[in-house]
């Protein structure tokens, strides 16, 4: 399966047009999605599409980096000055991304391997949670990073990527700022967090427009 980029890009750009109204119904309010926010996030959006094509399988040993540059991607697309201009963040974000104990990408592998057995919302709203939570998996860009990993472990398994639309953006959101307020390995990942990452599953399962993938002929 690919993915359908011009679809997305629609509904990117809904959004981006009526945020100004739907930041107003959120519990928390969000920074705009600017012109180069929809952008970045289309160029991850290509970066998921060609893992698919190629059969690309992140989680493999060995191939972390493209989840590295995938956070790269939805903070600084494809443009060599501005990739110059945060290259101390990157590095930072990649000695971050490596060496957290517990919560770095070395406990992303370990989640994943305890519940290779989920379906796949579950799996990853799972993934999402872990990324999001306390410590963050990367320095910034947690949200627009997870929600592509997300659309990347879906379309893997034939259903369709997590986009953000009009209809969805409220359901999306708020349950996201509840969990980067979480901490893992807390009292809150063993009483709250859980709900939380049924419902997002939930939004996964009911939300996943079939338009946002196509057949790979």
């Amino acid at each position: 399966m690919r993915l359908n980029l011009t679809a997305i890009d629609t509904s990117l750009y809904a959004v981006q047009n009526d945020f100004d109204r739907i930041n107003r119904t959120l519990s928390t309010p969000r920074d705009p999605m600017t012109d180069m926010v929809r952008r970045n996030m289309m160029a991850g959006y290509r970066m998921v599409d060609e893992a698919l094509e190629s059969g690309l399988d992140p989680f493999d040993v060995g191939h972390s980096q493209w989840l590295l540059e995938l956070n790269t991607c939805v903070l600084c697309g494809q443009d060599a000055e501005r990739r110059k201009e945060y290259s101390i963040h990157i590095a930072l974000t990649q000695q971050h991304f490596y060496e957290q104990d517990g919560a770095g990408i070395g406990g992303l592998m370990e989640w994943l391997a305890h519940h290779r057995s989920d379906n796949v919302w579950f799996r990853a709203a799972g993934v999402y949670v872990y990324i999001l939570s306390r410590p963050q998996l990367y320095i910034e860009g947690n949200h627009r990073t997870g929600s592509l990993i997300m659309s990347y472990l879906l379309s893997r398994e034939g259903q369709p990527p997590f986009v953000l639309s009009v209809e969805n953006a409220k359901a999306y959101f708020d349950p996201s700022t509840l969990v980067k307020d979480s901490r893992k390995h807390s009292l809150d990942m063993l009483i709250t967090v859980p709900k939380l990452k049924k419902r997002l599953a939930r939004l996964l399962k009911g939300n996943g427009a079939p338009g946002y993938l196509v057949a790979d002929i």
